[in-house]
């Protein structure tokens, strides 16, 4: 596999044969203001432009879009991908949103997997921050609160696990013993709201990780270009170098790594 770190959780990720696109966040530095009750929503985001063109962005074979958050689905991508690419969703009403935007090619992917090509690919749960306190919070922005995250599988390859917008969890420690994956993608830059309860995996949340899946490579993602971030690369670099975990690697955007 060769998974690409776009900017914040955008990647590529070239599997069995299958160019996935995932959370196709596209448009230009500082276009977006900070999200309403979140901590530092005077803080206009993304933080950086693009690595690469839009135009190259959107070659892709498929692409996975774990939630509908403005920070992982937004209306550059809506406008640069073709209405006929392959689309995996994580809901019948995520589905029916992005099919009102044109796309034709749209699946819900649930527990049990789909395919695509050689690529089995199943939904797997997550917190998207601690229920009680953040789902309260998303319905007051009119937010959903759900992000799914995705296991592949294919042949010859190792198996991937694509955790999403959550914390370390239950859900997350299941996915682990289910799954055995080898290479984990996380977010990792601990977003928060204004009362600080994250949203998503801080360093903590990364080493725990690691703990429950000896042997397996971590990718931290969605770093450094939301407003609402409280961990930076550099931090968790330094976290990680403390704690002597050289399993977890910190590609910058436009670099790209194989397993």
């Amino acid at each position: 596999m060769k998974i690409t770190q776009i900017r914040n959780a955008t990647l590529w990720i070239e599997y069995g044969g299958i160019k996935f696109l995932i959370d196709p966040w596209l448009g230009p530095k500082e276009y977006m203001p900070g999200f309403e009750g979140a901590i530092h929503s005077e803080v206009r985001q993304p933080h950086t432009n693009l690595p690469f063109p839009v135009e190259e962005v959107v070659l892709a074979d498929a692409v996975i879009l774990t939630h509908v958050h403005p920070d992982h689905w937004d209306s550059y991508a809506q406008q640069a991908l073709r209405k006929d690419i392959e689309f995996l969703v994580q809901s019948e009403a995520d589905k029916q949103y992005i099919e009102a935007q044109g796309f034709t090619r749209v699946r819900v992917l649930g527990t049990e997997g789909l395919s695509i090509g050689e690529v089995s690919l199943y939904k797997t749960p997550g917190q998207h921050g601690e229920r009680a306190k953040i789902e309260p919070v998303c319905r007051q922005q009119g937010l959903p609160y759900d992000a799914m995250g995705v296991v592949l599988k294919a042949p010859g390859e190792k198996t991937l696990y694509v955790a999403g917008d959550t914390i370390f969890c239950d859900e997350v420690k299941q996915t682990l013993q289910s799954y055995q994956p080898e290479v984990i993608i996380v977010n990792a830059c601990a977003a928060r709201v204004a009362s600080g309860d994250r949203l998503i995996m801080d360093a903590n949340d990364v080493e725990q990780t690691a703990l429950h899946a000896p042997g397996a490579v971590l990718i931290a993602s969605h770093m450094d270009e939301v407003s609402h971030l409280s961990l930076t690369r550099q931090q968790l670099r330094d976290f990680i170098t403390r704690k002597k975990m050289s399993q977890v690697k910190i590609p910058e955007n436009g670099e790209s790594l194989e397993f």
